[in-house]
């Protein structure tokens, strides 16, 4: 992604920057997930599964299935996308009383709140019969990004990587987002 600051007719483009930490990149999501261009409800952070991983950010769509966010700061090795693969395997068999669990621990509130405040709606009787993987990143590899698309492509996996690009000008930081 390429930035340029307009000075009268003269475009400069501002080089990107290197992002120290993804815990900033994780806590703006957190705090506005709208930057991400989608509608959805944050339920959990740092959500462990059972299978020893830790889901960076997870959230539900309005139609109350599970979205998994999977945050790397740098270009994302090929690896990242088994991780959330193996989140995938885990997310799938959440019910409506996980879900609840989970957003309690975060969030101190019933999944049926979240879902009422951020969509202005009853949460569905039916929640999570799909889900949907997202690598959220700042680079991806080839590789990854090929697997990506061959899995979603081929086999109709859920899965997408949106990727944010850093500037920083002075003493403004600035955000540029992109998906797959």
């Amino acid at each position: 992604m390429t930035l340029w600051r307009v000075a009268g007719s003269k475009l400069d483009p501002i080089a990107p920057a290197h992002l120290e930490q993804e815990q900033r990149l994780e806590d703006w999501i957190a705090k506005d997930p709208s930057i991400l261009g989608m509608d959805i409800a944050l339920i959990g952070r740092q959500v462990q599964t059972a299978y020893g991983g830790r889901i960076d950010l997870l959230a539900l769509d309005r139609d109350a299935n599970c979205i998994v966010l999977e945050l790397k700061r740098g270009r994302t090795p090929r690896e990242v996308v088994a991780q959330l693969l193996d989140y995938g395997a885990w997310v799938k068999d959440l019910g409506y009383n996980e879900l609840d669990q989970i957003a309690q621990r975060w969030i101190q509130k019933s999944v049926a709140t979240i879902f009422q405040e951020a969509f202005g709606d009853t949460i569905p009787e039916a929640v999570n019969a799909s889900h949907n993987l997202i690598v959220v990143a700042s680079d991806l590899d080839d590789s990854s990004e090929r697997i990506i698309s061959y899995l979603s492509e081929e086999y109709g996996v859920s899965i997408n990587a949106v990727f944010f690009t850093f500037f920083r000008e002075n003493s403004a930081e600035l955000l540029g987002r992109a998906w797959l």
